[in-house]
């Protein structure tokens, strides 16, 4: 069931760093609640780290995968394909993926 969110309708929806820090339940209210708000077409970002196809970006992600597990299993880094899939379920286009790039 998508989560009460407190507007009828966006533009856009930015959710940084919280389908990682949450039960998968929340990341499933998120995104059909977006769905149900959003046009066609409008953007759901959700930032955080993943992992594509079971590997993590960075070798620092296990750690805090872990680190978050340890809080509470319900946590920790999902599977992109995973986010995907759900988001196409509720209407979402396929992913586009923006990695970050360290500074130099």
């Amino acid at each position: 069931m998508p989560c009460a969110l407190p507007v009828a309708v966006a533009d856009a929806i930015v959710c940084i760093n919280m389908v990682h820090i949450s039960p998968w339940s929340a990341a499933v209210g998120l995104i059909e609640g977006a769905g149900t708000i959003l046009p066609a077409g409008a953007p759901l970002y959700l930032y955080g780290p993943y992992r594509q196809a079971g590997v993590p970006t960075a070798p620092s992600n296990e750690a805090f995968d872990q680190s978050l597990r340890d809080r509470d299993p319900a946590w920790g880094l999902r599977d992109l394909e995973a986010v995907a899939e759900l988001a196409g379920s509720a209407g979402f286009s396929a992913a586009a993926i923006t990695p970050m790039r360290p500074t130099t």
